[in-house]
């Protein structure tokens, strides 16, 4: 857990990724002159891992300038050099935001909940995407969720109130719980992130006890599928493995934002880790473990349609995409 003093530098560090009492990161919006995401289409891909097929569903992209702010810790000149050795812009950053579903057998069980209603125009397409692949909220019996950033919550409450997947138990790290619904965390929190403290109230605070699931990151949380520990770029942010007639796949959740950047240096902090050096420690145990492995990776932010694999490259890793079927 963040100590007082860590947890006002992080959030005084990550404040401007957040506007003023907003209820999502001010990055989920596409910033102006910088043109329009193009969204891939179809917005799923399914991949079969043993007896269990995992999907990948693009709720968005959004497309923010890249500024100095962006990676805490490098110079914004070194960050534009290693975009452009991979033939990437280096003006502007495309995010891209990827729940994940697992079918196994009945059980429909999915891994974070986008944006929902609460992004810009080029987010918030989860649930088209999932009827586009035959599957209704009401098909969701389980939400796992990494950690509570707006991009991975708000798709779990619409503005009307309702809660999206109103049949699913949501399971949510109790660590993480703890953290944003504490009231004193919140007041010593800066003005800019308490937006980020008032959406996870938006989305929880009247969340019917037989809903919210809290488990202690390590444990088995539904069976085939056993979180993992991996917090600092929130204090409880976790993963979660699924296993199937012995295959692996890992979903990492935010354990790093573009790929290009934080896995080729896993020691550079993006402006959204709370804890930096906590996250560098658990970015690289994460990747090394996987690559060790060879095992198939998901992550929310990786290059739609997000499944890959790991290897190594220089003082750091390469996440090489693998294609999967519509």
């Amino acid at each position: 857990m963040l100590s007082r003093r860590q947890f006002l530098g992080a959030t005084l560090a990550g404040s401007a990724a957040y506007a003023a009492g907003a209820f999502v990161p001010a990055w989920a919006q596409n910033a102006p002159n910088l043109g329009t995401p193009t969204l891939p289409t179809p917005g799923f891909r399914r991949m079969k891992m043993g007896d269990v097929e995992v999907i990948s569903f693009i709720d968005g992209i959004a497309r923010r300038p890249l500024g100095e702010e962006f990676v805490k810790n490098a110079p914004l000149a070194e960050v534009r050099a290693l975009l452009a050795s991979q033939g990437l812009p280096t003006e502007y950053i495309d995010i891209p935001f990827t729940p994940f579903l697992v079918v196994a057998g009945s059980r429909r069980i999915l891994m974070d909940a986008g944006l929902g209603e609460f992004g810009g125009a080029t987010t918030g397409k989860l649930l088209a995407n999932m009827a586009a692949a035959g599957f209704q909220p009401a098909d969701i019996d389980t939400v796992l969720i990494t950690h509570y950033h707006g991009d991975h919550i708000g798709g779990l409450r619409n503005k009307a109130g309702e809660f999206v997947f109103a049949k699913a138990k949501v399971m949510v790290p109790a660590p993480e719980h703890a953290f944003w619904m504490d009231d004193a965390k919140m007041a010593a929190a800066p003005e800019a992130m308490k937006g980020g403290f008032n959406n996870v109230r938006r989305v929880f605070a009247q969340m019917p006890a037989d809903m919210l699931v809290r488990f202690e990151p390590g444990s088995e949380v539904v069976p085939g599928i056993r979180s993992v520990a991996a917090f600092g770029h929130t204090p409880g942010h976790t993963l979660f493995e699924v296993s199937s007639a012995g295959q692996l796949f890992s979903y990492v959740g935010d354990i790093t934002n573009v790929p290009a950047l934080f896995a080729r240096n896993p020691d550079w902090a993006v402006a959204f880790d709370m804890d930096a050096e906590a996250a560098r420690k658990s970015r690289r145990a994460t990747l090394e473990r996987i690559k060790a492995a060879n095992t198939m990776i998901g992550g929310y932010h990786f290059p739609f349609p997000a499944f890959g694999r790991i290897v190594a490259a220089g003082q750091g890793y390469d996440f090489q995409p693998v294609q999967a079927a519509a």
